[in-house]
Order: C-alpha cells, then structure tokens, then sequence
C-alpha cells in the first residue's frame, strides 16, 4: 500500500508545508495524529471560499520522497514529462507546467474482453486536467517497470495507475488542487461510466466500461486472474491527485464525515441491522479481493481505515501507513518528534515518552507506578477517546487544576480546583443542575461537550485567524469581548482546559492588533514561567490523588448509570440515536479508576490490594488496545511481496486477459436476473456455513500479507457483533502461542462466529480468499443484490447521471426483482436525489424514481423512508416540477392507500393546502386545489370540513390563493346545498363579524391589516359560493330579515377603503343573481340607511382615505367601471349606478329618498347622470373579477387566525383564554341541528341519509350554551385547536345490554362495538358512521365483549370475551379462535398481589365494571384465571397480547394463527392473583438509570390490583414493576415514546416518565368524582369517562396555583335539548381529523359527540 513518511512533523509544520505548497487560499481544518501528539502527516483542508460547506473538505497525504520509493519514481517521471512536453523546464511553477495531451495511449488489455474499446480511451482522455495525466496501463509496459514494493504480479506503475485511476499527476499548487477537486466536485470524473450503464439497462449500445466496471463488483462472478484497468473499484478511496513537491508526494482525498472507528465508537447503533454489517462487510470484501488480484495487500485494515458515509458507503482508504515489520513490543521505544529543523515542538515535547503504541496497559502501569507523567496519561486517554488535536470542535481535553487566585502551593487547601466535580457543574452548581434534571423532558444535567468549540477559540484566540473566530465566536470581531487574563477566563468558561495551557507559551502572545496578550497571573513572571508552574500543578501529588475522580467524569464509569445521577453528569443523548457521529464522549471505563500510586500510600489498602486492583482493572480495560493483526517472523515458505515480477509473469497476465471470455452476455435483462429474489432462498443456514467452511480449508495460493487482511476482516467482522475488539496484546498472543480463542467468540452468533474462525485460522495458509468469503452463505442474495444495485450510485458522477441510472433500472423492474427487503435497503441511497434542484427531464426521472419505490415497499417503511422525502419536496416554497407531479390524485391516492388516511392527513394533507397560500405558484396552487377538490368525497364530509374546509378559511388574509377560494366553492357544490348551508356559511358569517369586531377595537396595525385581508377573503369566498346556490337560498341565508353581511360591512366606519370596495362590488354582483325582484324587496331596504347617510356626509373622507392608504392594501380592480374610490363618499359611484341599471332609476328613487343628493354628488364629482338608454344590467356571467389585495410582510407577536369563530368550535390559544371566555362571540346561528331522539329506530336516519350523508354532523360554528371547554387535539404542528363542546349530536342503540368497547377504523368512517346482546350474549356491531346503519356483525361470542382489536392489513377483526375470536370484518365469518387451559395457566403463572383479598372480579354478563364498581371498585366473585381480560395489538407484526385472570400474558401470532410463549408475572406480596385489566405497547426510551432502553419490545401490563409492570417481551423479564394506583387498573396508554398514562378506579390519572425511577413521583391528575373507566389520548391532551361526565385534561399543562394537575370533568348535553345526559359511560375513542368523539354507554348507547 501506498505509505505515509515515517518521520512525522507537528501540525503547526504541516499547516506551514501545505501553505507553501498549495498558498494561503486553502483552510487547514485539523491534522490526523497517529499518536496523542500533535504530529502527523495527514491533514483534513478545505477551500476557502467553501468553508461551511462539509463535502468540500479533502485530505492531504504527504509522503517523504526517496529515491528507491516507487510512488516518488511514479510522481518523478510523469512530471518531468509534462514539463519537457510544455517546453518550460526551468519553472517549478505547476501553473507554467501545464501541458497539452501529445502523447497517444496505447489500447489497454483488459481481463474481461480483449482490448479496450476506442470509447474507454475517448472516457479517459477527457479526464486529463491542466496537463496532469490520467495514466493508461498500456504506456507502462515492462520497459518503463522498475522494482516494485507494491505488487507481486505487476509492475509498480501498472499497480499505482490501477489503484489510483482518477489521480491527477503533476506539481503542487493551489490552481491544479483546485481544478481536481472542482472535477470532483462536479462529478466529472467518473460520469462517463455511470452513463456507459445507464445506456446498457436501456438496451442501448454502449462502451465497455460498463462491462468493466460490472466485473470489478463481481459481475457475472469475481475473478481472480484480474488484470489492472482504469476504473476505480466503488469501495476504494478515490485519489484524486498526485503532486509532487520539493521533498515530498502528496496525495489528495475526498473526506468522507466518518470512519468506521467514530461509528463503533460514538453510534454503534448506526449500523441499524445485521444487515447492515453484512452489507458493509460485502463491501470491503469486494475492495479487498480487488486489492489481491493486484497483488497487493492492504496491510493496515482496521475500523480507521474505512471510510463512511452518512449511509454507511465505504470506502477503503490506501494510504494508511502498512504495518511495521518488527515486534509489537518493540514499538514502545519509538518516539514521535518533528522531523523538521528547528522546529519549537521539538522543545515542547521533547520530555514526553508517547509513542504510536496503542499498548494501554503499558501506558496505565507506567503512569501508575509514576514512570509516567499526568499529563502524558491524559493525552494518552484522549487519543483512546478519539480527540484530535487542532480541531475545534472535538479538541484534546485537560483540567483545570488550579483557580488562579494564587500561586498553587500543595501545603494550601486554596485555589485548588474540586476534581471530583465536573466543570460545568463547578460552574453552574447543583441547584441549577438538579433542576435541570427535575424539569427537562429528556433528563440531563450536561447539554454541551465538555469542550466545545466556542471554549477552544476562545482559548487559542489569539492565535486563530480572525476568520476562524468570526465562524466560531461571533460574526463581528470584537476583541475587547474575550477574556483578558486566566483567573477571567477561568471564571468565565464552564469547560474544561486545553493542554496548550501546560506546554504552549505561546498561546499567549496576541498575533492580532487590538487583541492584547493573555495575562498571566501575578504570581508568575511571564507565560514560560508560567507554563512551568501550571504544569507542575498537574504534577503534583495532591492532583495526582484526585486526577482519577477527574477521569470517572471525562472518561469512566460516571458518564452513565447511577454514578452519572449522583456526579449530576448525565449527557443530553442524542434525538438521533441511528444517525452516524464522528465524535461524541465515548466511555472508556465502566469501573471507577485506580488512584494512582504515590509513595506513600494515602488509602488504607495493603501494597497488595492495590497492584491486585490495578492489574484487575487492567484486565478489565484490554479492548483499549485493540489490535486487527500481527507480525509473523520465521516464516520461510512465504512468497515474498517485494520481489520484483518478471516480464514473463506479466506477459503471461496479458495472455490470460486476452483468451478470457465473459461468461454470459452481461445486459439488462441478465442484471434483472442477477438481482431476482427468491424468498425461500434468502436464510443463512448455519449447515450451509459449516459446509462452506470446510470446503473453503483447502490451501491458498495468496501469501502471507494478504492472510493478514483476511484475518483483519474477522477482527473487523467479531467487533461489529460484540460492538468490542476480538483481540488485545494478551489474547492475540495467547491464541498466537496456544490456539486459544478469546471468550469473546462464545457471544457470536453461530453464523458470524463460522466466519470470524475461518478468517482467523492460526495457520495463514487455510484461510479463506476474500472471494471464498463473498460467495459464502453468511451473505443473503438480498445483500449480493443491493450492492450491484447502490454501486454504482457511488461513482464520482454528476447527480443527475445518479438519477437517470436509479430511474430506468427502477422502472425495469430493479425494485421489483430484488424484493421488499432490499428495496427499503435502496431506497434512501436513491431519495436524496430528487431533492435536489431539477429540470424538467431530470423530475420526470425523480417521479418514476419515486412510483417505482413506493410499489415496492412496505408501508411501514414508507412512513420512514418516503414520507420524509416527499414532505420536503411539498415544502419548498419555489416552483418545482416535481412537486407538481405530486400533486397528482393518482400518486397521492396510491400513497394514501399505502400509509393509510391517518398517517396522510398527518403527514401530506397540511402540505397540499400550504401550496394554496404565501405566494404560491400558480401551476403548484392549481394542481394542489384540484387533488383536494377530487380527494373530498373519498374523505367524507367530517375529515373534509376539519381537514380541508377550516385550514382554508384558517388561511384567510395569509395570501390565500384564488384556487384556494375555489377548493372552498367547489367541494361546496360537491356535496350539495345543505352541506354549504349548514357547514359553510355559518363559518363565513362568523369570519365577518369576528373581522368586522376586530376592526371596532383598538389593535396593533398588524392585527388590523390581517382583519382586513381577511374581510376581504371571505368577502370573495361568499361572493362565488352564492353563484352555486339558488336564488331562494342565497336570499335566505345572506339577505332577508335585515341579515346582509354585506350591507353590514358597508355601514362600518372602521374598515379600509379596499374592504368597502369589496364589500359593494360583491353585493352588486349577489344581486344581479337574485333578480332585481328580490333585491328591491330584501336588499334595497337595508341599503337606504347606507345611502341617506353617504348623502349628508362631507365629500371628503381624509382620516380613512389615509388609514387605508397606510395599510398598504391594494384596491380591488371593477371590470366594468374600472374604478377606484378614494374615499368612504365613493360608495356612492360603485352601488348608486349599479342599481339604477339592476332596477331602473324610478324605482330606486322611490326606495331611496336622498336619491337627488347621490345623483347632484355623481354629476360633480364624477360626470355621472341617468339616461334612459343606458346600459343594462349585466348578466350573472359577467361577474365581476377582483385582484387581490397583498399585504407587504411584517411581524406581529399576534397570531390573529387563532381569534376567528371564538366561542363556536375555534378557541383561543390555551395561554390567552380561560373558560367562559367569549368576547368575539358577535352572532348566534340560529339553525339547530337536525337528530334524532336517542334509543329511537335509525331507519329515518338512514333514509335521511341516503339523501345527504352525515346529515347530523354539527356545524362547526354552531351555537352552544355551555361551558368552554378547551383541548388541543392533533399533532405537534396542528394550529387549529379543536374545542370540546361535550355536545351529543347523534346517538343510536347499539346493544341490547352495556356496550363495553369500541375499535375505529383508521379511515374513521367505520366502528365496530362491542356489548351485550340478546340472550345476554356478546356480539360485535360493525357501524358506517357516514349513515349510522350497523351495516353487519359478528355473534358468535357467549360472554359479553370486553376488547376488539381491527387488523388494518389483514381486514380482520379480534373480539375477546374471555376467549379470543378473529374473524373476517367484511363477512363476519370466523377465522379462528383461541383460549387457554386451566393446566397452562396455572404452570406459567405465579400468584401476584391484590391491593385488598375482597377485591373480586364478577363474570356474568355484566362483568368487568359496572355502575356500582365505578364508585367503589369492590367485586363479588372469582374470575377464571384461564379465560382471557384483555388484549392488546402489535399494529407492526399483527401480533396480538393478551392477559388472563391470573395475570399472565399470552402472544399469539394472527398471521400464522397459532399461540406463541406465556410470559407469567412475578409475586409481589399476597397469595392471590391478579388479573391482568389493561395492557399497550411502550416506545423507545430510556430510563433514568440508563441501564436499559424501552423499545417496541416492551408491554405494560396493569393489574386489577393496582400494580404496572413492564415486560420485555423477547424474553419475559419483567424489567421494571411498582404500584401504580391504588385500585383496579382501567386503562394503560403511550402517547408518546417515553410516557405511559394509566387510569384506575382510583379516581386518578397518572402520567409515568420512562426515563426516570420507576419510584420517581408521576403526574397526578385528579378532579373525577368517581372510578375513570376508560380514556382516550391525542396528541397531548387526555379525555377520560367517569360514570356521566368526561374530563378533559393535558400533558403539557402546567400545574394549578396549589401545585396539583386537575381534571375538568363536565356532563355531556344533548345538542338539541340541552339536557344533560344521565346515562354511565363505559367506552370512549377519539375521531381526530373529524374532530369528534364516541363513547358508549351502560345503556348499550353509542354516543358520536363534538
């Protein structure tokens, strides 16, 4: 491999070579440290002008040059050709160097086919940049070789131009490291090839690199006898350049943001699956087996050497420094020191004994015995952690020892700095810290790094370019605002030190003018001397008496657990604990650390107890050396990898390219083939492994080096199970020396473990070949398929090529033929892509792209893997074609039918109706108001009205669109004249005089500019919707009885001349429909106070003609006058003539008694008279179009949508309002709602019904006398409140005897209950909510039901009444039925605790709770510990949990229809069992003690007896168990990942924190006056039953003024009568997108409320 210079130089001399180099423009990140110093010869830099951009980052490789180096020989000769060919030898200028391409390259061989097609050459030819070559292998044939140190099979130019195919070669400069990496930016470099594929799926003739590069990823198979190409392998670390300088070759790389070390270091959960490792093992496999069919080992392959994505693509970086061939012992003499002259490190560190040895124990024993100093151990341990010095944001870390007060003096108990006390809880203090804890909704006390990047550059401030602290810091520099001397600074930062302050003076002197030095304390001379005592501190014993209390916080055992709490150190974890992290704290110790070992012994340990504690602790810490190979010696039958290849041995490579065939005709339809899934052939059977294993023990032909990669694969492969090193120092020479394989091993799964030992054979020579390990059975076609699949896709190729060749191979059915699994596996390798800005061809590809995957996966994973992507696409704000596309019914249908209407109305719906309003684009606006207009009827009139009808009229006066209007108007004509009389109206009436009310009260401009736009929606809205209705009905609803809004508009003082305009132009026209009957009858009337009041005002009207000037509001445009009125006086000139032509002059003279002052003001003002030829009225088509008003933006801290229809179904916001509050209420709606008696026969309904469905839907601005009630109900981001009215508004007789439960459907148009029959019998009902007809049901149960659970994907229904019953929800036919035995239950389960021995449980049919029980909780006789109590469904396996009547808990798998374990609760404290009374599924979260986490694996179980307990349900553990209530436990919920609410007949409702002590205290909400029977959640808020009333109540209110949280109970009232209902309530569910509830009763009722 290519290796690095062995003499290393300091950062600070690697940042000055790169500046020499490649000049000032480029940014020195940070260096890469082999050791815990700061000396390296690798460097992370980035272009200036591209510093917050990540992928703009590369790394620089320097390699010392030498004479009998291969690389430097290869640099040599290809520069000083490009410089004898530009005809400038003499300037070393790599700008003057730059040459024309005026050599011709000779065809190359390749193992696939014969000679190279002229199409390669072109491809290669076109890489060339600046003069710099992309080397052909045919130019380095044998009379160019030389001796190679690389290959055994080839030369070393062959072997560097295949490993580095994209390299520019040439000098060293900024022009030609900015020109390649702008080609790799611009995925100029390998687009050829990707668009060489593409053409091969499409069936199109193509060039052969795309057959090339199929055979580099094992295409039709993987070949040994490879012969070196010019296409890079996808999974290794492309080299973008080679330049050469005075004294050195650097190499340039991409930077990828991670390596497999940060990945198993700071988020092992990145690699989310076995999967996942299996397919990143394939990968390195496949990088591999390319490597030796070069003859050329890896020789360092180890977790840091893999680069990572941010979607785990690898890449094999080969510049990492190779093995050393000596003792690992021997390296602990090494020392790292500045190979440059006259370097100021050299002093710095010269005194240190730090070496690359990765030998910990060493390190530690040293230290402890005091060979080593602190501060050298220190850095020791941060270089385990991973800190880098130099970089910002994840620096080498130290302590503060001393608070600077006075000089440290170790006989003084002052100034010393408390190491067992974090920094940050120094700074902060306890009572903040615990506080913190108590109130944060992830408990914490730490929220930053201990070092953040804000601390270190104000540390080194004076060092840093002021373009690093102005990122850093603060935008504007200002340098008084840092720290002037160390005591401030110490004072002002809440992080630890850096080590620069114990070794570096300089970081003292200022480099910057205004930014005076760093002042040392007065107690030193100056910051050498300084330094020196800073560092003595460190040294000193008493610091080296408490330093390892330091490191349990940085490092050790009190970063988790129990001892975080008590040290008040518990992190913030991350939200995302999947996502990949290249830094992070990483615990190094989970047990507390030595105290280091002074002279005399200061503990009351023997000298014994202490080395026995250190050596244990030692052993304890082996996975800190981690070691992924080793050094044979002595071995003589070796082949060497450093003899030269002869010319024979290459010629007879050529010869073997040439007579080599592919095998089959590689095209698309043999791609489709490669790719087919077979289900039944997808499990790794550990026979097939075995088998494998012992055909692959065979001798190997490769060597000894290449072994040594094989055997660090299953290093590599053990560490990703066990998320731990297989091997350290001790154990790899014990199984060197013995054959003993380390305990590890034993916690391998069996088919991981087969692998890991054939990798790991002590003796090299049977050792599997990485192409024996590829085709193994450990790796599923699933994984083969997914990776011919994403290669490509990681081809330096420009974006839109990645998206044509995922787009055509996914429309040939890619998705399809590799299966569900893979699919979801592919998928978000693909979706970033469409992201990005497309033309118009590139977004029919996205589309397709898009369609393709969501036909192939499941719908789970589409809510994780596609939704995201096509929120994001609806989102933005600019008008892209893609998202036009989306729009589409038919994509949106599709995935509303995949996800299910609940998830789409959550996720999508809000998205759509955003395209209507802020500016939208008009072919976006137009598309989006079609699918919501087409998307009505399929999702009811109730989920319409709340989903689609309120966020529109939410959105009046925020830019509304006019397709928004039009949605609004045509779902109207959709579902007929009642649904717009009854729902639409009455919202538009109360958006006028909320509007109208607003404008009369002394509000801010903005408040009052919103009212306006407003007005003048809603204005407009009422205008068009009159046009769909007819003439009696408009005059009814809008007009008659002196009810006009528009006249009522009119006559207001306050409103902006643009309202008026508005108001007069749309009454016109409202008009002109009616007739100029109707309108002389109900319109003119209203109109003549308007008119007599114009007549005797002044003619001018400068307070509002400036006030609506202010506002800023354009003036609506009048077709027909094309007149704009400047004051209130021109009212006149818009009605006055306009009904003299509707109506004839004579009669509105008649009607209009001031009617000679309007015409004398129209003939002065305006040059108007009456002529009996005049124009006629306009036709009702000649409407009158408006322009709509804007508004320029401004902020309000208002939110004034929140205001509209107060008091009538929309409530003020929680914070602003209290109950009764009703200050905008402005008009009553006298329309009742149309219901039925209760308990009457629902055929008038139904027959109602068929007329006009959901005919007794309330209105949601309909009148109610009640108390407000106020709950926010929907998701996070819902801003329209839904307001609990506690309103019946329809209610019909489901059963005979008490309904006892209720299961709605997700499409909330369907409900099944259950109760009791006749006969005293259970049976189901399935009701349509649509017509509230019991359209079938089930009666096949004898006891009445206590539980149903609908199965959305299968369609079938389980009902339980003591035993399970699963049927068929359309037919009603039985599926299946299961019960449990007495004997079975009686052996799993274990008597458990009774909150009192009286507390029984009645089975007959009126069993569980009832009336009495609801007050006292007290039952009268046994239940039968076999029958079944509850249940509960795993919506993602469609498994279903059910608990018996002696509290055990059975799964049963519907799918398979078959019983799977019993899990049994443990005995508390009483001889009697308890039965299980309600169960549901836990999220993920931690607890507070961190020692496990909750995931969807976990049950909670609530007891008859008042105890919860949560079961892992793997494995049956019970992992937590306390009493929860002290009665009868009703109903369990998760609301959210880490809460669980339970209710009891208790009377309270108790909301349970995951994360913390399951003895923590909950939130105890308190208010019923009887038992809570059942609630129901959403979002944050909680409905509960208790006999006749319900009880609203919230998660994230604050408590009352006493400190306690209330429940609000209240009755519920009949709508119609307003009598209060009486009847016990037993069930209820929640229907959110229609913004109702239901609940069933004792009586049999089923109850739909608002």
């Amino acid at each position: 491999m290519l290796s690095e210079m062995e003499d290393e130089v300091c950062l600070e001399c690697l940042q000055r070579r790169i500046h020499i180099d490649l000049s000032g423009n480029l940014t020195f990140l940070y260096g890469i440290s082999r050791s815990a110093l700061p000396f390296g010869s690798r460097a992370v830099v980035q272009l200036s002008n591209s510093i917050s951009d990540v992928s703009a980052r590369f790394r620089l490789v320097y390699i010392r040059s030498s004479e009998y180096d291969c690389l430097t020989k290869y640099a040599d000769e290809y520069t000083q050709e490009n410089l004898e060919g530009n005809n400038n030898c003499g300037n070393t200028n790599m700008e003057s160097a730059e040459l024309n391409e005026d050599k011709e390259e000779v065809s190359v061989e390749f193992l696939s086919y014969g000679t190279a097609s002229s199409d390669s050459l072109s491809n290669t030819s076109q890489c060339l940049l600046n003069g710099g070559r992309k080397i052909s292998l045919a130019g380095l044939g044998p009379e160019k070789s030389y001796p190679c140190y690389y290959s055994s099979r080839f030369s070393c130019s062959r072997t560097i131009t295949a490993l580095t195919p994209d390299a520019h070669v040439g000098l060293s400069s900024y022009s030609t490291f900015e020109d390649l990496t702008s080609a790799f930016l611009s995925g100029f470099l390998e687009d050829c090839i990707l668009g060489s594929l593409s053409l091969l799926i499409e069936g199109k003739a193509a060039s052969r690199d795309s057959i090339n590069f199929l055979n580099l990823i094992g295409i039709p198979s993987f070949d040994d006898d490879s012969f070196p190409g010019c296409i890079r392998h996808p999974n290794l670390a492309p080299v973008l350049g080679i330049l050469k300088a005075h004294s050195s070759v650097s190499l340039v790389l991409p930077e990828l943001p991670h390596t497999l070390e940060n990945i198993l270091h700071y988020s092992p959960n990145a690699l989310k699956s076995e999967w996942h490792i299996k397919l990143l093992m394939y990968q390195l496999l496949s990088a591999l087996h390319y490597l030796h069919g070069l003859g050329v080992s890896h020789g360092n392959l180890c977790p840091s050497s893999v680069m990572l994505t941010n979607l785990n693509w690898s890449w094999l970086c080969i510049s990492d420094k190779p093995c050393l061939k000596s003792k690992i012992c021997s390296r602990n003499a090494e020392r790292v020191v500045c190979c440059t002259q006259d370097c100021p490190s050299q002093g710095l560190y010269a005194d240190l004994k730090l070496s690359t040895s990765t030998d910990w124990p060493s390190s530690f024993l040293q230290w402890w015995r005091g060979e080593m100093s602190n501060f050298e151990y220190l850095l020791n341990l941060n270089r385990l952690a991973g800190r880098r010095w130099g970089d910002h944001t994840f620096h080498t870390v130290m302590p503060w020892v001393i608070d600077f007060s006075m000089k440290p003096d170790e006989n003084s108990d002052s100034g010393w700095r408390d190491l067992s006390k974090s920094k940050w809880r120094l700074a902060k203090g306890d009572e903040q810290l615990d506080f913190t804890y108590a109130t944060s909704e992830v408990p914490h006390h730490v929220s930053d790094e201990c070092l953040s990047e804000l601390a270190v550059c104000s540390y080194k401030a004076r060092r840093l370019p002021l373009s690093i602290l102005r990122m850093a810091v603060r935008s504007v520099y200002e340098p008084n605002e840092y720290p002037s001397n160390m005591q401030r600074l110490y004072q002002w930062t809440p992080d630890e030190c850096i080590p620069e302050f114990y070794c570096d003076p300089r970081i003292f002197y200022s480099l910057h003018s205004g930014m005076t030095d760093l002042s040392v304390p007065s107690w030193a001379s100056g910051p050498e001397e300084f330094i020196k005592l800073h560092r003595n501190a460190l040294e000193s014993d008493r610091v080296s008496a408490q330093i390892h209390h330091w490191i349990d916080i940085m490092f050790g055992f009190k970063m988790s657990g129990q001892a975080a709490i008590a040290a008040k150190n518990v992190m913030l974890p991350s939200s995302e604990p999947t996502r990949p992290r290249s830094m992070g704290r990483r615990q190094l110790f989970t047990r507390p650390h030595p105290i280091r070992r002074l002279g005399v012994s200061k503990t009351n340990k023997s000298e014994l107890e202490e080395l026995e504690e250190a050596a244990s602790f030692c052993e304890h810490a082996q996975h800190l050396s981690p070691l992924y190979h080793y050094h044979a010696e002595n071995i003589s039958d070796a082949p060497s990898f450093f003899e030269t290849p002869s010319e024979k041995t290459i010629h007879e490579s050529l010869d073997r390219s040439r007579n080599y065939g592919v095998r089959s005709v590689v095209n698309a339809d043999y791609l489709l083939d490669y790719l087919e899934m077979d289900d039944d052939n997808d499990c790794t059977g550990y026979q097939e492994l075995l088998l494998w294993k012992q055909n692959s023990s065979c001798l190997s032909n490769f060597s000894v080096d290449v072994s040594k990669d094989i055997f660090s694969v299953g290093c590599i492969l053990a560490e990703l199970y066990l998320r731990r090193p297989l091997f350290n120092p001790s154990s790899l020479a014990l199984y060197l020396e013995n054959g003993i394989l380390p305990p590890l091993m034993q916690q391998l799964p069996p088919h991981a473990s087969a692998i890991v030992e054939a990798c790991i054979l002590k003796d090299w020579k049977w050792r599997p070949s990485a192409k024996s390990l590829l085709e193994s059975p450990y790796f599923p076609k699933t994984v083969k398929s997914a990776y011919l699949f994403l290669a490509p896709l990681q081809l330096l190729a420009k974006d839109e090529s990645r998206l044509h060749y995922a787009a055509i191979f996914a429309k040939r059915g890619a998705f399809k033929a590799m299966g569900t699994f893979s699919a979801e596996m592919c998928a978000p390798y693909c979706l970033p892509l469409v992201l990005n800005p497309l033309s118009a061809t590139e977004s029919e590809w996205a589309y397709i792209l898009l369609q393709e995957i969501l036909k192939s996966l499941r719908p789970k994973a589409l809510k994780t893997i596609i939704l995201p992507t096509i929120q994001k696409i609806l989102q933005a704000t600019s008008y892209s074609h893609l998202k036009v596309s989306l729009l589409q019914d038919s994509f949106v249908r599709e995935v509303r039918n995949q996800i299910g209407k609940q998830a789409y109305l959550e996720t999508i719906h809000p998205l759509v109706i955003c395209n209507l309003y802020i500016s939208p684009h008009k072919c976006s606006a137009a598309a989006a108001s079609v699918l919501l207009i087409g998307s009505s009827e399929e999702l009811g009139v109730p989920v319409t009205m709340n989903q689609t009808i309120l966020p529109l009229i939410h959105c009046f006066g925020k830019g509304l669109c006019a397709d928004g209007i039009d949605v609004l108007v045509r779902i109207g004509g959709l579902f007929g004249e009642n649904f717009v009389v009854r729902q639409i109206l009455p919202l538009l009436k109360n958006v006028v005089c909320s509007c109208v009310e607003v404008s009369n009260v002394n509000k801010p401009e903005p408040m009052q500019s919103w009212s306006s736009l407003a007005l003048i929606d809603c204005l407009m809205t009422l205008d068009s919707i009159s046009a769909i209705l007819p003439k009696e009905v408009v005059v009814r609803e809008l007009i008659e009885d002196r009810r006009s809004l528009h006249v009522m508009v009119l006559m207001q003082h306050n409103l902006e001349i643009p309202v008026l305009q508005t108001a007069s132009t749309t009454l016109t026209a409202i008009c002109q429909r009616i007739g100029p009957e109707l309108t002389a009858l109900h319109v003119l009337p209203q109109l003549k106070e308007l008119f007599d009041e114009l007549a005797f005002s002044r003619e001018t009207s400068s307070e509002f003609s400036s006030l609506g000037k202010s506002m800023k509001l354009c003036k609506p445009e009048v077709v027909e006058h094309d007149t704009q009125i400047e004051s209130r006086l021109d009212l006149v000139l818009l009605l006055y003539p306009a009904f003299a032509s509707l109506l004839g002059i004579e009669k509105l003279r008649q009607c209009c008694s001031t009617w000679l002052l309007l015409e004398q003001f129209l003939l002065r003002s305006h040059n108007w008279k009456w002529e009996h030829a005049g124009e006629s009225p306009r036709s009702e088509a000649e409407n009158l179009n408006y322009k709509r008003p804007m508004v320029k933006s401004s902020t309000s801290e208002y939110n004034p949508a929140k205001l509209l229809l107060n008091g009538v179904g929309w409530s003020i916001p929680q914070s602003q309002g209290t109950k009764g509050t009703k200050n905008l209420i402005l008009q009553k709606n006298s329309n009742d709602i149309h219901q039925n008696p209760i308990g009457s026969n629902t055929s008038t309904a139904s027959n109602f019904g068929k007329r006009d469905p959901w005919f007794w839907f309330p209105s949601p601005a309909a009148s109610w006398n009640g108390p407000d009630f106020l709950i926010r109900v929907g998701g996070p981001k819902d801003e329209l409140q839904w307001k609990i009215r506690a309103s019946i508004v329809h209610s019909v007789r489901a059963h005979h005897g008490a309904l006892r439960s209720l299961a709605v459907c997700q499409d909330e148009c369907t409900v099944f209950t259950g109760g009791v029959g006749p006969g005293f019998k259970g049976t189901v009902q399935k009701w349509e909510l649509s017509r509230t007809d019991c359209v079938s049901g089930y009666y096949g149960h004898e006891e009445v039901v206590n539980g149903i659970c609908v199965l959305p994907n299968s369609g079938k229904v389980a009902s339980c009444d003591g035993t399970i019953h699963v049927w068929n929800g359309q037919t009603g036919k039985i599926v299946s039925t299961f019960a449990e035995t007495s004997a079975t239950t009686v052996n799993a389960a274990s008597p458990l605790s009774s909150a009192s021995s009286s507390r029984v449980i009645n089975i007959d049919h009126n069993n569980m709770v009832n009336s009495n029980s609801l007050t006292g909780g007290i039952m009268t006789s046994a239940f039968d510990g076999s029958l079944y109590t509850s249940m509960h469904l795993q919506e993602q396996a469609e498994k279903l949990v059910a608990g018996t009547g002696n509290g055990s808990v059975r799964f049963i798998d519907i799918i398979q229809g078959q019983k799977l374990h019993l899990w049994r609760t443990e005995s508390v404290e009483s001889t009697f069992p308890s039965l299980v009374s309600a169960m549901c599924s836990c999220g993920a979260g931690e607890m507070r003690s961190q020692v496990a986490a909750t995931s969807a694996s976990w049950i909670a179980v609530g007891l008859s007896s008042g105890h919860c307990r949560m079961i892992d349900a793997r494995i049956g553990n019970i992992i937590a168990s306390w009493k929860a209530h002290d009665g009868y436990v009703t109903k369990l919920a998760a609301p959210e990942d880490n809460l669980l609410v339970s209710s009891s007949l208790d009377r309270t409702l108790k909301v349970w924190d995951l994360r913390r002590n399951w003895s923590s205290q909950p939130t105890v909400f308190r208010g019923h006056k009887d038992g809570i029977s059942d609630f129901a959640v959403w979002g944050q808020d909680v409905i509960s039953i208790s006999r006749n009333n319900i009880g609203l109540s919230s998660l994230t209110r604050s408590t009352e003024e006493d400190g306690r949280h209330r429940i609000s109970p209240q009755k519920l009232y009949i709508a119609d009568r307003g009598t209060k209902n009486m009847s016990v309530l037993s069930s209820i569910s929640i229907l959110p997108f229609s913004r109702l509830f239901l609940v069933g009763t004792e009586d049999g009722d089923l109850k739909i409320c608002c």
